[in-house]
């Protein structure tokens, strides 16, 4: 009948949600994620290193030291024991922060069911081995469906039931063809799915994990300039071609450039290079305004991903002959004792080139010497 059919021409089916998800990593994305499966009716455990984190989600439907103030569905339950999150679980996601995704998938390993899918909610490559954190996890987890749910979310507004939307990635393999209604793609996105969060699948893992590892290193860089003082022009320059340097990267990698125009790739990049909510923006905010780095946060041991990735991924880009100048003059300035003014001159003072990179050309810039004099000024 016609009224059944939706006006893109596409008849929806139906997919099952998990039964039961476990969550391991009650910080800020972890307990947000734990939320919004527990409001879609998923029984939903969520694990916490921290004791008293996890006995203020039960008893007070709160998560005082990463979201403080944001209520917690009642139906939401923490544990602090890995084997208690565990049991039971059709699902695991995985959020942790990039540099304990290794240890944490060797615990999920000891306890999880066999077959059990589990998704890798942190954006990054391992520094020692250059591998996205998916590839990190299937070395740890054997037999198990490895996926990623990725994109432009902040962890407090999907908690408040903002209207928020991501990527979930598997692998698709020939069954899931013929039955994506059975794939853990499908199924992780209709178990997250609510009346704000909305899921979207994808079989490109490559595209999305290079999309949310890169976008961290951007946003520094734009953060960088508006500390400067720079505005609009610069930073949506810097958004613009940091894109491309992500594009390069996961087409080498195999992944699609298409992935990385999606909710995974310029989605999370504009967000992330749009607010100070986000830490990699904030620190370049603070860098730029010539804050010393020991400083920054008030001096508080802040963890910000893109400050560890700024490494990882131009190391990675290095081996595969790729070029990532905005990637590479981050790492320059946060590892290498580079000067922050003089480096960002170097940037945009490059010899001119074509913007589709089939055209191959490269010209020298004549007001090169004049961009490293406006530079140097700003940063003085």
């Amino acid at each position: 009948m016609k009224h059944d059919v939706p006006q893109d021409g596409l008849r929806p089916s139906h997919a099952r949600p998990f039964a039961r998800v476990a969550v391991i990593g009650a910080g800020s994305w972890g307990t947000a994620l734990a939320a919004t499966l527990a409001r879609s009716g998923v029984s939903t455990r969520l694990w916490g290193r921290d004791p008293h984190v996890c006995t203020s989600v039960n008893s007070r439907s709160e998560n005082p030291r990463h979201l403080p103030g944001v209520p917690l569905p009642e139906n939401l339950f923490a544990v602090h024991e890995m084997r208690a999150a565990l049991d039971g679980a059709e699902a695991v996601l995985i959020v942790v922060p990039s540099r304990s995704v290794r240890s944490v998938a060797r615990q999920v390993a000891e306890f999880a069911a066999p077959g059990v899918p589990v998704a890798v909610c942190a954006k990054g490559i391992e520094a020692e081995t250059g591998l996205l954190m998916t590839q990190v996890a299937e070395e740890e987890l054997k037999g198990h469906p490895i996926g990623c749910v990725s994109g432009p979310t902040f962890a407090k507004e999907t908690a408040l039931g903002h209207p928020t939307a991501a990527t979930v990635a598997f692998p698709f393999a020939y069954a899931d063809r013929l039955r994506p209604d059975e794939s853990p793609a499908v199924r992780m996105a209709v178990s997250l799915s609510t009346e704000s969060f909305r899921a979207y699948v994808s079989d490109d893992l490559v595209g999305v994990e290079i999309g949310g590892a890169v976008k961290n290193v951007i946003a520094i860089a734009c953060g960088m300039m508006t500390g400067a003082g720079f505005a609009e022009n610069t930073r949506a320059a810097i958004i613009t071609r940091g894109l491309d340097e992500m594009k390069a990267l996961a087409e080498a990698l195999g992944g699609r450039r298409e992935t990385v125009t999606g909710l995974s790739g310029i989605g999370d990049l504009t967000l992330t290079c749009s607010s100070p909510t986000s830490r990699n923006m904030s620190l370049g905010m603070q860098l730029g305004a010539r804050v010393p780095r020991a400083e920054c946060f008030d001096g508080a041991p802040v963890v910000v991903e893109g400050e560890v990735n700024a490494k990882s991924v131009t190391d990675l880009a290095r081996r595969l002959g790729v070029s990532m100048p905005i990637c590479e003059a981050v790492r320059a300035i946060l590892h290498d004792g580079a000067e922050l003014g003089a480096t960002f001159a170097h940037l945009w003072a490059r010899p001119i080139e074509a913007e589709p990179r089939a055209m191959d050309l490269s010209f020298n810039h004549p007001a090169s010497d004049a961009a490293v004099r406006q530079f140097a000024e700003r940063f003085a």
